[in-house]
């Protein structure tokens, strides 16, 4: 529990500040293009689906880096990775709104995503530094707070830019956010250092991760197109079962060089942690997907009414990630993630009733519930991983978790895309596949329920729950 010696100074705060306004450009940057690509189409002369590679090449490129720009970051100094990474984000974010074809906005979107792919470990790992052990769940609140705000208010920003200026100011918009977070980093944050002799990268893991990982991606994304049976599919998902298993392999040999030492794979916490993220990470890109899918051709919305229609789960999630960090700190992992789980099961139950004659009022129950579970549970589980691990990895921690969480959510697209696809393609076909992949969404929640009872963190905190309750009632 906190304690007066624990509150934070001016020096402190601003460097959580920077930290916060590196996540946002992130975290925006994923969402608020999704509204422009009918402008991006056209002024470029390109189709959808080559222009939502726009989208698609930056997630899929930081999902798989991010990994190595964690362990660059605990080997070389968070802070100057992080200033690397912000400088090759903003530099290809202005290329990028300069960009007269989809090939090379396509290319500058790949490069954001490189720069992005060192920031976030960096910022996670500088940023459970930054405050004392105690406070390690507002680290984990702020980020994700932060993270699921810059999510909410992406297609709106999107959209307001691409309605009044142009789809090109997403992009010039980075550069002013950017270089305030890389100003106020190098002035307020004092840079990590580990003790190392040998600081080389384990080039064999990295390119053995990446190989594996890219193809898996690939796999998720275009069986939904190609059928998940297709050679093309198959030969995708055989080539990244040998480069996963060649990564083990290469990783078993260089002891503590690998990219993911042995002692991080033997961590129980932390791996069970990952496992949970790996679940619940479907249920939660579902509903990112869907829910749009079921406002656009079903209820009628536009694009930014669709990207709108998703604050009352978003909005939910970025305020409830700022209160998780503290109830963190009280009640400890078990509760927090265990709730969190929970929220997320019966939220997707709740959506899961969907039907064609459903208004959008009808599903802002459900969307509110799944907000409160996605804000108290990514939160909590990111600080339980981190802080399972040495302070020294913290940053590859951080990656992982991420990178689980990209790789669970691609999984959990491609169920549900099965699911929805084999449906049917009426309006009502798609609000009953709607349905049933959100039910066995639910299902999945349950399943990652059980683990985090059973598995996650230490036993709940009485004192902190005790604490908590006296609280209250003081201010009753």
């Amino acid at each position: 529990m906190a304690t007066t010696q624990d509150k934070l100074d001016r020096g402190t705060i601003l460097a959580l500040v920077a930290m916060a306004l590196g996540v946002l450009v992130i975290a925006n940057d994923f969402t608020a293009l999704s509204v422009a690509i009918p402008e991006i189409e056209s002024d470029l002369g390109t189709d959808l689906t080559t222009a939502q590679w726009v989208i698609n090449g930056y997630a899929l490129v930081f999902g798989v880096l991010i990994v190595t720009g964690g362990k660059l970051a605990d080997l070389y100094g968070r802070k100057r990775i992080f200033m690397i990474g912000s400088a090759i984000f903003a530099t290809f974010s202005v290329i990028g709104g300069f960009s007269p074809n989809v090939e090379m906005l396509i290319g500058c979107r790949a490069a954001m995503a490189v720069g992005g792919a060192m920031m976030w470990p960096a910022v996670l790992g500088m940023t459970y530094a930054l405050v004392p052990d105690s406070r390690a769940g507002l680290a984990g609140g702020l980020i994700l707070g932060v993270a699921g705000f810059g999510n909410a208010v992406g297609p709106m920003i999107g959209g307001l830019l691409t309605d009044e200026l142009s789809w090109r100011w997403v992009f010039f918009l980075n550069l002013p956010i950017a270089l305030f977070a890389m100003f106020v980093t190098q002035r307020e944050v004092t840079e990590s250092t580990v003790a190392l002799t040998d600081r080389r990268l384990d080039y064999p893991g990295v390119a053995t991760l990446t190989l594996g990982v890219v193809s898996l991606l690939l796999a998720l994304d275009e069986g939904s197109d190609l059928g998940f049976t297709s050679p093309t599919i198959l030969g995708l998902f055989g080539f990244a079962l040998v480069m996963l298993v060649a990564f083990a392999v290469v990783e078993s040999r260089q002891g503590d060089h690998a990219l993911v030492p042995r002692s991080v794979l033997k961590n129980r916490i932390f791996t069970v942690a990952n496992i949970s993220v790996l679940l619940m990470s479907a249920i939660f890109f579902s509903a990112l997907l869907y829910l749009p899918q079921f406002f656009t051709k079903v209820l009628g919305y536009s694009a930014l009414e669709s990207g709108a229609g998703l604050l009352p789960m978003m909005g939910v999630f970025a305020a409830t990630s700022f209160v998780a960090g503290a109830l963190y700190e009280r009640l400890g992992a078990k509760l927090i993630v265990s709730v969190g789980a929970g929220f997320l099961g019966v939220g997707m139950l709740v959506l899961s009733f969907v039907e064609v004659d459903s208004t959008y009022l009808s599903l802002v129950p459900g969307m509110i519930i799944l907000g409160v579970g996605v804000g108290l549970f990514y939160s909590s589980i990111t600080t339980s991983a981190v802080t399972a691990l040495d302070p020294s990895l913290a940053s590859l921690a951080g990656g992982i978790v991420y990178m689980c969480q990209i790789a669970g959510g691609a999984i959990g697209l491609g169920l549900n895309t099965a699911i929805v696809v084999a449906s049917g393609t009426s309006q009502s076909d798609l609000a009953n596949g709607i349905s049933n992949a959100f039910k066995v969404d639910a299902a999945l929640a349950g399943i990652g329920l059980v683990v985090a009872v059973l598995f996650v963190g230490g036993t709940v905190s009485h004192a902190g729950r005790r604490s908590l309750r006296w609280h209250h009632r003081a201010h009753a």
